[in-house]
């Protein structure tokens, strides 16, 4: 499905990316982690387009890309979504997936789109996308647009970035079932080891390169030291636990 072929990105002559191979095969949930500063975001971008490589080569379904756009990759099925999803003043839930979709869409398949994800249909269908919704809700709703949008590769830039406890919970619970939600390759940039643990593939980076490509046993397990957050998380493990325990008794 996709393949990168010797990947050098160097940006205020600083090199971020040095002799990035890698291959990620179809219908795979694959995450991409490391310390911060490794290059993980700037190579989610270079997929997309966002950013292009100083060499290499970028192919999709064997055809070079390298030097598509961001809309001609969004026509081939490459979807993106970012940290922090975009809000839209006057545009409504129903507004977005129907852009999304780029058909027509009645309001029974955008709730029944909206249920995957965890939303309650009737109470999300006819919200404006604004600063009433939380970041969890947010991040639900762009995996509904992916959803609908039917990408054959899509990349989610630290999905977990900027939602509590309770929202995080819930998102776990998607990204297990992500291949009944999402279709296709799902490409996750993350540090929490829970999205970690239910990849296929965990491609670790480290100064700009590719040090380790495993299971989640084989790179969780390994003598390697990843960043104060990712320390972090083993800190609210048990935190966690009791959040998800008292969301499932107040519902």
């Amino acid at each position: 499905m996709l393949e990168l072929k010797d990947i050098c990105y160097t940006r205020d002559n600083k090199k971020i990316l040095s002799h990035i191979n890698l291959k990620i095969d179809t219908n795979r949930f694959i995450a991409i982690t490391g310390p911060n500063g490794s290059g993980k975001s700037t190579l989610a971008k270079i997929i997309m387009g966002i950013n292009k490589p100083d060499t290499g080569v970028v192919l999709f379904n064997g055809k070079d890309i390298t030097n598509m756009s961001i809309d001609e990759r969004a026509n081939i099925g490459i979807g993106f979504a970012f940290q922090q999803p975009v809000k839209f003043k006057g545009i409504t839930v129903y507004d977005l997936l129907k852009i999304a979709t780029k058909k027509d869409l009645t309001k029974k398949e955008a709730c029944e789109v909206l249920s995957k994800v965890g939303l309650c249909a009737n109470e999300y269908i006819d919200r404006e996308i604004n600063a009433s919704l939380s970041g969890g809700e947010l991040k639900r709703i762009e995996i509904a647009t992916v959803a609908l949008r039917k990408t054959k590769l899509t990349i989610f830039d630290e999905p977990e970035a900027g939602i509590d406890l309770w929202s995080f919970t819930n998102l776990i619970d998607i990204f297990e079932n992500i291949r009944e939600i999402v279709k296709g390759t799902t490409l996750v940039i993350s540090h929490q080891e829970r999205i970690l643990d239910i990849a296929d593939k965990i491609i670790l980076l480290k100064n700009g390169k590719i040090v380790q490509e495993g299971n989640s046993r084989e790179i969780l397990n390994a003598n390697f030291t990843f960043n104060k957050k990712c320390h972090k998380l083993k800190e609210i493990e048990g935190d966690r636990k009791n959040a998800k325990k008292i969301y499932k008794q107040t519902r």
